[in-house]
């Protein structure tokens, strides 16, 4: 298992990593992968069924950059703002340099002049080594829990 200083950098990179999404800190966000990674966003329903399609799909650090240049240049929407509330990350196994973990997860979404709302919830499996850079995801499966989501995702989970 991880010692203390090892699970105390593993909570800071979910921390860190939640806190560049809320700030919409988009050149962060690929930051936190490595260059050989993979990042899907899927509905539990197809997760514990084992159906592969999932809402998002990326499998390297360039596609993540290719979605931050779609975030910022080509996708239009109504501008809000997401707050995330992540649990402590839970390690499953440690090994061949990998951590398996995973966390527990909220999003509140907050449009100009409304309410705050649940924006989306569930979880994150999650598999992180370690680079010269520190811990990064070398895998990241968001798996959320309804099956009604809005009738689009723009920014990541």
């Amino acid at each position: 298992m991880l010692n203390f200083e090892e699970f105390f950098e593993l909570t800071q990179l979910y921390a860190r990593y939640a806190s560049a999404l809320d700030a919409a800190d988009w050149d962060a966000w690929p930051e936190f992968f490595t260059d050989e990674c993979s990042y899907r966003l899927q509905p539990r329903e197809n997760h514990e069924r084992g159906f592969p399609l999932a809402t998002l799909s990326f499998e390297s650090k360039a596609m993540l950059r290719d979605r931050v240049y779609g975030i910022r240049e080509t996708l239009y929407h109504d501008p809000y703002y997401q707050r995330h509330v992540v649990g402590a990350p839970l390690v499953r196994k440690v090994e061949a340099g990998r951590i398996h973990c995973e966390a527990n997860y909220a999003v509140l979404r907050t449009k100009l002049s409304q309410l705050s709302t649940v924006f989306n919830v569930g979880r994150t499996l999650d598999e992180v080594v370690r680079t010269p850079q520190g811990l990064r995801f070398a895998v990241r499966l968001v798996v959320y829990d309804s099956e009604m989501i809005p009738n689009s995702i723009i920014y990541p989970i």
